[in-house]
């Protein structure tokens, strides 16, 4: 091998984003080399995604067979991936130690950060430990990266002005520092991130001395980690190297490339000016400071896309995009550009009400493109939603878009189904999360039917307040009793787990695995995301001892889904539509199409905001010499101006996003200021997407009145139904005749009418087995009370009302038993036949009076109004007093001469009162007693006579002031009419 010139030119060339660039490299690389030279070459590329687009180019460029040259990923703009093979130093004495498993490293440092913030009295929950070991993770890598030796930490003279969190999150990140190195030399692993910068730095060693056979090019690189442009630099000087940079501007006056920094230090007052990190252009000029090369030794690429392939956009638009995007001191220059300079021929934009808009419009444009004879088109959006939406809308038209930035296994089935097993087991299965679990997906899909009609079963049997917690608290009966004897099992060994309290993770991780297989059998772990569930088991579950001693187990949903969050799930390549694509930011680098639509431009999204360091404050990295959170946004503002080179162009936003109005992004707002009337809406695109789903002028509802023949009516009807059947006529049909029974929520608050059943439930049993001792009340009440099923609710906020208002009902009946009034009968029931149907009621009490019975009706909130009664609705206890009366209730015999409310809500100080409807003498609008059951009896007959035993149509909301009930309000499609002919 001969040995590189020693002060050899640097090769350093750019394709502008107007150009194709991966086809321009393959044609620049082909041109002059035969197929054995081209074979014996070495490509390094920043990623795999960049690695295949160059091999679909030389595959597009060779029209035949062709050896490839070897294709390297040297890693991603971050902290790139694994150094591949070809760069492995293996054949070394002396190879760098392995690096330390992902897991490993996270659970360790995890543990480190626990014992620390214990140590320092501020103790952090296992979940939370794990989350601040990713950041310090990330952060510690940025320090590898830059190489910058945490001792200088140390050294960093932080003044008065940091605040006390900064200097508590700072002490905490070096003694984390000062332990790992001791973990890791225990281990005999280093990190990835210095293994790779030493594998990086024997190869350009290596490379100096001894240049590999054939060429060397690094292609659109823009890490500019100080061991990668070090390695750049030596390629560049090779005999047969060349560095190419993607989207670097030649053209930038100067005074605006050096305003971009780094800046020197002021030498009289050491003030060092802020660089503009957020400009497009500031990663490539660190790039070439730290490789040690200027500007103008950089050389437009010699080489395009084939004549005719179209895959290249006009230069002039290349000069648009440059100027939109100078830094904000200079952007008065607008004004006096050229049109030439202002020209985006072949970009269109489209701004839409909402996000769902906005993804049926992209999905309209891909399906267009492809009405194109091999015309290609891809969607560029860091909005992995959008992303989603965009390739579900595409479904539809049977166009299956492969989303190659993938999707976090968290929100894969096996992911989702791990953190339900998870979530359920922390709650003790509360109804809501049990369902969640027993409902996935995944779960028995081998005998799926069967098994749904067990949790449709069950879920009947879980509605209304939640039972008690744990499995043993759940004893549904019937079908819902039959499933759960076989669900039961399976659930109870990671339910005995989680009941054990705080434990090592490794003991969550293999009962959830073991849970999950049982519950989905191989199923789980099938498909690419299958494969990454497992993978993440296993080598979390290897790994988990290394991490906090122990974890609690209402911990475990949080833990998991912060890890699960991370582990991305990627299509394997060759699935998906040939000529369509969905691309994430990083994939998209160095790709092409005829179409690019650049989706989601809203501030926030693109460019999204930079995450906040939790370890260093941004003045300590700054001094450190790292690179500020803001570096990210000039990453994204390139990405974007590398898309906007594309033939023809689509870029969109919504104005709105899932929550709130959504400002448009910098980008959008650059470009659309700098074209002016050259910006061009695509109103014909906004057209098409409000067309595809509208469904004409809307016709609403008339008012339902359905009249079934007087055959299908009911002939039968409880005392509580009949003011229903009055003022809501609809709302009885749905009920009574389709029998629509409204159902009540799973793990429902206590309602009043709950607490109503619970307060009956009492004085049922005071009645039942104490025979309405005043005495017995309050100790059963209490009794009650204390049983494990009760409500925590119900126990905890009305447990002191109740006591006092059944104190209040105890002193009452004791006082009436004093003057001769006596409890006769108490949660009876009974029926009579009137007016041609059956009138069924239930009576909370009945009391023996010296001149008749007396009905009583408990009440847990406020009785009827005078006027209500008036108006012939709350008749309840005349209906009760006309049984009675009739001999409908057994062993009750006698006129009803007393009608009584007795209320267990608070009137003035107190809890309890009794209120009547009726008055002796009518006094206060209130009905005569006397009057009040023949009144009943006579409403009840017209009732029964209009739309029982009659004709009458049952119309919706007949006397909406007295029909507040609003289960079957949807089913009337109430808000289409309600209103309109009143």
């Amino acid at each position: 091998m001969a040995e590189a010139p020693a002060a050899a030119r640097p090769r350093l060339y750019t394709i502008p984003a107007h150009r194709a660039f991966a086809d321009a490299l393959v044609a620049g690389l082909m041109r002059g080399r035969d197929v054995t030279q081209l074979a014996r070459g070495l490509i390094l590329l920043p990623n795999n995604r960049a690695a295949r687009a160059v091999t679909e180019a030389f595959v597009r460029a060779s029209g035949g067979g062709l050896l490839l040259p070897r294709l390297v990923p040297l890693g991603d703009p971050d902290l790139g991936e694994a150094v591949g093979a070809a760069l492995d130093a293996a054949d070394e004495a002396e190879p760098p130690p392995p690096a330390i498993a992902p897991y490993a490293r996270r659970m360790i440092l995890a543990r480190l950060v626990g014992e620390e913030r214990a140590r320092a009295g501020q103790p952090v929950p296992a979940a939370e430990a794990v989350r601040l070991a990713g950041d310090l993770a990330r952060t510690l890598d940025q320090l590898l990266v830059e190489e910058v030796p945490p001792t200088r930490l140390a050294e960093l003279d932080l003044g008065p002005e940091l605040t006390e969190h900064w200097h508590r999150a700072l002490s905490t990140f070096r003694i984390v520092l000062d332990r790992w190195p001791g973990e890791l030399a225990r281990l005999g692993r280093i990190d990835a991130a210095d293994r790779r910068a030493r594998l990086l730095g024997r190869l350009e060693a290596r490379w100096r001395t001894a240049p590999p056979p054939g060429f060397v090019c690094a292609a659109g690189i823009t890490d500019a980690a100080p061991a990668v442009a070090r390695l750049l630099r030596c390629v560049s000087e090779m005999a047969e190297g060349q560095v190419v940079f993607a989207g670097l501007d030649l053209d930038m006056a100067g005074e605006e490339w050096d305003a971009l920094g780094p800046h020197p230090a002021d030498p009289v007052t050491d003030h060092v000016p802020r660089s503009i990190e957020t400009h497009p252009q500031f990663h490539l000029k660190q790039m070439l400071d730290r490789m040690g090369v200027a500007r103008g030794e950089v050389r437009a690429w010699r080489g395009g896309s084939p004549a005719g392939s179209g895959a290249d956009s006009d230069p002039a638009r290349g000069r648009a995009i440059a100027n939109a995007l100078a830094p904000a001191e200079f952007t008065g220059r607008w004004t006096h550009l050229a049109a030439a300079d202002r020209r985006l021929s072949g970009v269109r934009a489209v701004e839409l009400p909402i996000p769902a808009d906005e993804a049926q419009a992209i999905a309209l444009t891909l399906r267009q493109a492809l009405e194109e004879p091999g015309k290609t088109a891809a969607l560029v959006t860091p909005d992995r939603a959008l992303a989603r939406r965009v390739a579900v809308h595409c479904r539809r038209w049977g166009i299956d878009v492969a989303d190659s930035a993938g999707q976090p296994l968290s929100l894969q089935p096996p992911g989702t189904l791990l953190l339900a097993l998870a979530e359920a087991a922390a709650q003790r299965f509360a109804p809501l999360a049990l369902l969640a679990l027993l409902k996935h997906p995944l779960v028995r899909a081998e005998d799926r039917l069967r098994w749904l009609d067990g949790v449709r079963a069950l879920d009947r049997a879980l509605r209304g307040p939640r039972p008690p917690a744990g499995l043993d608290g759940l004893a549904p009966d019937g079908p819902a009793g039959h499933f759960w004897a076989e669900a039961k099992p399976v659930l109870a060994p990671v339910g005995h787990t989680f009941d054990s309290g705080a434990q090592p993770l490794a003991g969550f991780i293999a009962c959830l695995r073991e849970a999950a297989q049982t519950l989905c059998g191989d199923a789980l772990w099938s498909g690419p995301a299958g494969r990454a569930a497992a993978d993440f088991i296993a080598d979390l579950e290897a790994e988990a001892g290394a991490g906090p001693a122990l974890v609690e187990p209402t911990e475990m949903p949080a833990l998991l889904r912060t890890l699960l969050d991370e582990v991305p799930v990627r299509i394997p390549p060759g699935l998906g539509h040939p000529r369509l694509a969905i691309y994430g930011l990083i994939e998209a680098r160095l790709q092409t199409a005829d179409l690019m639509v650049l989706g989601g431009l809203n501030e926030g999204v693109w460019p999204g905001r930079p995450a906040p360091d939790p370890w260093l404050a941004p003045r300590i990295r700054t001094a450190l010499g790292l690179s500020g959170l803001e570096r990210r946004i000039g990453v994204a503002a390139h990405d974007f101006a590398q898309g906007l080179g594309a033939p023809q162009v689509l870029i969109t936003r919504a104005r709105r996003d899932a929550s709130a109005p959504a400002l448009a992004s910098r980008l959008w707002l650059r470009l659309q200021a700098m074209a002016g009337d050259r910006f061009v809406r695509d109103t014909a695109l906004e057209g098409w997407t409000r067309a595809l789903d509208d469904a004409g002028i809307p016709v609403p509802a008339e008012r339902p009145h359905p009249s079934p023949p007087v055959a299908q009516r009911p002939k039968a009807i409880s005392v509580t139904e009949v003011d229903r059947l009055k003022a809501d006529p609809y709302a009885f049909y749905a009920r009574r005749v389709l029998r629509l029974m409204p159902l009540d929520p799973v793990d429902a608050d206590p309602t009043a009418a709950w607490r109503g059943t619970a307060v009956h439930a009492i004085l049922e049993a005071w009645w039942t087995e104490d025979r309405c001792a005043p005495h017995a009340l309050r100790p059963r009440a209490m009794k009650m009370l204390a049983e494990a099923e009760v409500h925590p609710l119900l126990r905890a906020l009305w447990q002191p009302r109740l006591r006092e208002a059944i104190d209040w009902i105890a002193a009452e009946v004791e006082a009436m038993a004093a003057q001769g009034r006596q409890v006769l009968a108490a949660e009876g029931k009974g029926a009579i036949d009137i007016a041609g149907v059956r009138l069924s009621g239930r009576f909370d009490r009945i009391d023996r009076l010296a001149d008749g019975l007396g009905i009583i009706d408990y009440k847990t909130g406020k009785p009827p109004s005078a006027a209500a009664v008036r108006s012939g609705f709350s008749l309840q206890l005349g209906l009760l007093g006309l049984i009675a009366e009739r001999g409908g209730f057994e062993g009750v015999t006698g006129r009803a001469t007393a009608f009584e409310y007795w209320s267990l809500a608070k009137k003035r100080d107190a809890f309890g009162f009794i209120e009547s409807p009726c008055d002796a003498a009518g006094k206060r609008d209130k009905i005569v007693t006397d009057e009040f059951v023949s009144i009943a009896a006579a409403n009840f007959t017209d009732v029964a006579g209009e739309w029982l035993t009659g004709d009458a149509p049952f119309t919706a909301k007949l006397v909406p002031e007295y029909a507040p009930f609003a289960e079957y309000d949807q089913l009337m499609r109430r808000d289409e009419w309600y209103g309109r002919d009143r």
